[in-house]
């Protein structure tokens, strides 16, 4: 189980082989083997599957025209059994059309892998860290948390099918004023329940979940927390107690998004382990450092950033930003290879900054930060508004009970991470192929009818009994040719980070289906057609549940 069946990368090696040939035959010039080999998709089918700007970016070496080029290459990689045709066209592209029998094949060896198509299996995994959700424990979990949690599992998940080794991790950050000022508005909360006199803090947080702790620590820790006569140290309690709440609510809600975190690390043991301190000092010793009226800066508009940052305050507090260098210096220290963060859209301007605390420690560009933006859910054509302190928003967890979990997670990955989302709850409610998730699942659970069906009429179904003949109509081409493509795509969309590409890709092969379906009968009387069908439609099932696996997308038998 390898890279082998990656199709684009077989082009590559194809194009790379006829380059070597023909210079080793003399009819090009050697000084060629130094041009990149570039594959790419034609805008058009008609124009070819694969296509290479190969003779265009050698031409100015060999000081030929790139068609003649192209003239000469194409003979070489018209000889390999995995093309069909080569075709050379204006102004020096190489299109290639994949040969049938390689089609065919690759769909019965999709068969014989099954779940396993597509995985890759690296002699050097990778280890990863992706940091994603990481919302304060100040309150539950909202759509935009909703949105980075089905991103950010759905990397994880493309990464480890594509071999790294991946840890998915909770950053909780349990120091600070915020959390001072909760357990301050917890107070309140408890005085209020008791009768008695309250001052609400004017910026504290007014959400009915607050009340809810307040009631929940009193029925619990009531007595703690009475013989607790310091004032300061009943709101350190409270703000403890309130965030452990908090935290456990945030986990339960994304376990019931199937999103599981191996680690929840707290800000709070990098303070209390001097890991602060001691990035502070690594920091300092890499000459980044400066002092200046009594504040402490890091030297960032040497990597980029506009203005230099504060680290220490200038009554010898660290800030926010120099906790978070020192919790991405102890990732590092853990012994990941390559850190992943994913970032509300609030945070934008600090990914310069971040990304030069990394090189200014000496670890490169080892540090990813994706942007989740922001999420409009739309009511009727209405947006709601979102506030935590204002008690206005609508929580994950609602969300989830209002449509399921699979058309969150679908459609909270099925845009751009970097694009605005505007959430349609219509039409995520809608059980009809208007809804995406409901036509990709109908495609799976049409399969497995038909196969149920195939076993009620005793079909004596094995696919190595298929006949490539029966498959040479446009539309079970076209499908094969989809089919092939799907290890190349989520490599590309692990790689990338762009989880979109597997929705986008999905529905490709579930139009595809439904196309073949609605134009050829697939049960009939005649058995050598019908096993031959059925093995198209079996290669469909398992690329679209593999592919549905990777979204954390269920993929029903039945509908």
């Amino acid at each position: 189980m390898g890279n082998t069946l990656n199709l684009k990368n077989q082009i590559a090696e194809i194009v790379k082989n006829a380059v070597a040939t023909a210079v080793d035959d003399g009819a090009i010039p050697p000084e060629i083997r130094g041009v990149d080999v570039k594959i790419e998709y034609p805008r058009d089918q008609k124009f070819g599957d694969y296509a290479t700007p190969f003779a265009l970016e050698s031409a100015r070496v060999m000081k030929r025209s790139p068609m003649e080029i192209g003239s000469i290459l194409a003979p070489y990689m018209g000889g390999d059994s995995r093309i069909d045709t080569v075709e050379v066209v204006k102004p020096g592209f190489i299109n290639m059309f994949i040969s049938r029998k390689f089609l065919f094949d690759t769909m019965k060896e999709i068969i014989r892998q099954g779940q396993d198509f597509g995985k890759v299996k690296k002699e050097e995994p990778k280890r990863i860290n992706i940091e994603f959700v990481s919302a304060n424990p100040t309150g539950p979990l909202n759509i935009v948390n909703a949105r980075a949690a089905a991103v950010g599992d759905t990397i994880a998940n493309l990464l480890e099918f594509t071999g790294d080794i991946v840890d998915r991790e909770f950053y909780v950050n349990d120091h600070g004023n915020q959390v001072d000022l909760l357990g301050l508005s917890v107070r309140e909360r408890m005085r209020e329940l008791r009768g008695e006199q309250s001052e609400f803090p004017e910026d504290g947080y007014h959400g009915e979940y607050v009340r809810d702790i307040a009631r929940h620590i009193l029925e619990e820790c009531g007595d703690e927390t009475e013989g607790i006569e310091d004032g300061a140290g009943l709101v350190e309690y409270l703000a403890s107690k309130a965030v452990e709440y908090n935290v456990d609510g945030q986990r339960r809600d994304l376990e019931a998004f199937n999103v599981r975190f191996a680690n929840w690390f707290r800000e709070k043991t990098l303070h209390d382990a001097g890991r602060v301190g001691g990035t502070l000092d690594a920091l300092r010793s890499r000459g980044v450092v400066y002092s200046d009226e009594g504040k402490e800066f890091f030297r960032s508009t040497g990597f980029g950033d506009d203005k230099d940052r504060v680290l220490v305050r200038d009554d010898g507090r660290p800030t926010y930003f120099l906790a978070d260098i020192a919790y991405h210096h102890d990732k590092i220290m853990r012994g990941y290879d390559h850190l992943i963060d994913i970032w509300g859209p609030d945070h934008h301007g600090h990914i310069t900054r971040m990304e030069g605390a990394m090189d200014a420690l000496g670890f490169g560009k080892i540090l990813t930060i994706l942007v989740a933006q922001q999420v409009n859910l739309l009511l009727e054509g209405e947006t709601v508004k979102m506030s935590k302190r204002l008690g206005q928003f609508s929580t994950m967890r609602d969300l989830i009970e209002e449509i399921g979990v699979d058309v969150a997670r679908y459609f909270f990955v099925m845009r751009s991470l970097e694009s605005h989302l505007d959430f349609d709850l219509a039409l995520a409610k809608k059980e009809s192929s208007e809804n995406p998730v409901f036509y990709l699942q109908y495609a799976h659970a049409r399969i497995c009818s038909l196969f149920r069906e195939g076993n009620t009429r005793n079909v004596p179904y094995d696919p190595a009994s298929a006949i490539e003949s029966h498959l040479c109509h446009e539309a079970s081409v076209l499908l094969m040719k989809h089919l092939a493509r799907f290890p190349e795509e989520i490599l590309d969309a692990a790689e990338k980070c762009e989880p979109h590409r597997v929705t986008s890709y999905l529905m490709k092969v579930a139009q595809a289906f439904h196309r073949f379906y609605s134009e050829h009968r697939i049960l009939t009387d005649d058995i050598e057609r019908t096993v031959t069908y059925l093995a198209l439609s079996d290669a469909v099932r398992i690329v679209m549940a593999n592919g549905l696996g990777i979204l954390g997308v269920t993929a029903p038998e039945r509908m």
